[in-house]
């Protein structure tokens, strides 16, 4: 994809300083910046640096507008324009047609301009948004929607019954809607039996879910995610669960079934949570946290560490306090 300064700075809301009519082809760091590139920095001590490379253009904040020696898209969030300048440059995909070995009943309603892998299945009555792709090997479950716009890399498995909104993407591997884990033990022979695991899924608009990620359906109601929620590779999301808008989830983490998760909380790697516990909004869990059953975690902003999970002020004090009790022992 090709454009020029003036047509990227306009997108991109920015203002431009230097040669307009530059043509850019790409996103690069500034080791890597070649004279078609556009590289970002957000500290002014590295925009010598930047100025200094390959690079076709620079977007920086106000502080580079006091030495222009090339190209300068000033930006009051130089990274979050360097992120959109990437998607703005990216190559559009000119091959979107429904590779002659996927499967589509004539039951399917397929959008305008979709695009479907070899070895894709797609089940009865399922809803394809205009401009979506499916990738290879992707699997559709009977009556599933998929909105418009949206991404499902190759392997994706969506079960039955499962809502997708628009411009969500699923990279390979994950498993959407899959039943939860809930049994109910026979006190009298000791096995256990499941318990009803009959409810759906549904993701709401501008979710992403990482690679081999699982997000398991209600038991009875509903799991949900909401709008423009990020989920990293290998995390599991339980039955019942309910996240928020604007959620962050790093890797390895697991919700048990029946968490709640408010808007914008932010979600270390390898973080364990507990069935039924409550994140309220804003609230910061660090890597490795542990949340137990019930638990409510409360604190727009403060930032919580370890198992049980406590406010990190707490958590370094406690940690002080052992260490100076271990030296007096010595």
């Amino acid at each position: 994809m090709k454009l020029t300064l003036r047509d990227l700075a306009e997108k991109l809301g920015c203002h431009l300083l230097g040669d307009s009519s530059i043509t850019v082809t790409s996103v690069s760091s500034l080791q890597s910046a070649t004279s078609d590139s556009v590289v970002f920095v957000e500290d002014a001590q590295y925009l010598d640096a930047a100025l200094r490379s390959s690079a076709a253009a620079v977007i920086a904040g106000e502080f580079g507008s006091a030495s222009p020696s090339k190209p300068i898209l000033i930006s009051p969030q130089p990274r979050l324009a360097f992120a959109r300048a990437a998607r703005l440059l990216r190559d559009p995909d000119r091959h979107r047609a429904i590779h002659p070995s996927a499967i589509v009943p004539a039951s399917a309603e397929i959008g305008k301009n979709v695009a479907i892998g070899p070895r894709a299945v797609i089940g009865e009555r399922v809803k394809v948004g205009d401009e979506t792709t499916i990738g290879s090997g992707a699997v559709i479950g009977d009556g599933a929607v998929i909105g418009s716009h949206c991404r499902l890399d190759p392997n994706v498995t969506v079960y039955p019954g499962t809502a997708l909104g628009d411009r969500v993407i699923v990279q390979a591997g994950a498993v959407l809607g899959s039943e939860g884990f809930g049994y109910v033990r026979d006190s009298q022979t000791g096995r256990y039996e499941q318990s009803p695991q009959i409810g759906h899924l549904a993701i709401e608009d501008d979710v992403e879910i990482g690679a081999n990620s699982t997000v398991d359906r209600g038991a009875l109601d509903e799991t949900r995610i909401r709008r423009g929620t990020k989920i990293d590779n290998l995390v599991h999301v339980g039955h019942n669960v309910q996240i928020g808008e604007n959620v962050v989830i790093a890797a390895q983490t697991g919700l048990s079934g029946s968490v709640t998760i408010a808007n914008n909380v932010i979600i270390g790697g390898q973080v364990g949570i507990a069935d039924h516990v409550r994140i309220e909004e804003g609230a910061i869990l660090g890597a490795q946290c542990g949340i137990p059953t019930k638990k409510v975690i409360r604190g727009k902003g403060v930032v919580f560490w370890g198992t049980p999970a406590r406010p990190i002020r707490e958590y370094l004090k406690e940690l002080a306090f052992l260490s100076r009790s271990a030296r007096k022992e010595r």
